[in-house]
């Protein structure tokens, strides 16, 4: 595996980010890291993305990721933001493509055998199980997994602190994304530091199950 595979399959948790004003990305980030999870995916939803990640990435410590990348341009705008790895919601050859022109991780959205297959034809073997709970959540994992042995998961969509046991547990899962430590009414409140006592609560989660 790849650097940073092997350190978001040692995180285990990817929160995932929707940004709505750049300036609470940075006090956000120093509060995820302060409950033990220096990992974040911004998602591309909001005009304060890419600023965003420019705030965050000012921290070498964050494992920091672009999510919602639809276009191969976004890929471009990401990176020179300061991502490091690139998540999409589903699979896009372009994108994908870009990314590897580019040597870097990429994890496409799939929820079906078919986007599967076209992953690896592309030469991915880490991807994206999304939306993971609304699609059959971990019993639906295994059994669309099950013919793919080589091919490893970051499982993402409606997984909640009680859901996510049982997720750490499929050993094809490498790490799980999940915004419960980031609920959007947090950033918008200031309430960093209940995001920081959520991430230390799923961390400690974590920690059980290793």
């Amino acid at each position: 595996m790849s650097p940073l595979i092997d350190r978001l399959a040692s995180i285990r948790l990817m929160p995932v980010v929707i940004i709505d004003r750049a300036e609470d990305a940075w006090p956000l980030a120093q509060a995820l890291k302060a409950g033990g999870l220096p990992c974040a995916e911004v998602t591309f939803r909001t005009a304060a993305a890419e600023d965003a990640i420019k705030a965050i990435a000012k921290d070498k410590d964050i494992c920091l990721g672009a999510g919602t990348i639809l276009q191969p341009d976004q890929v471009d705008r990401a990176l020179a933001a300061g991502a490091t790895y690139i998540v999409s919601p589903g699979f896009n050859a372009k994108v994908v493509r870009r990314c590897r022109e580019l040597n870097v991780p990429v994890f496409p959205g799939v929820a079906t055998p078919t986007e599967i297959q076209m992953a690896l034809d592309e030469g991915v073997e880490v991807v994206k199980f999304f939306p993971a709970e609304s699609i059959g959540g971990i019993k639906a994992l295994k059994a669309i997994a099950a013919p793919f042995s080589m091919v490893r998961f970051i499982p993402t969509g409606g997984i909640d602190l009680a859901k996510l046991p049982d997720y750490l547990a499929f050993k094809a899962v490498v790490a799980v994304g999940g915004s419960f430590m980031v609920a959007p009414e947090l950033l918008k409140t200031g309430n960093f530091a209940e995001v920081t006592r959520l991430s230390a609560q799923a961390v400690a989660l974590v920690n059980s199950k290793k």
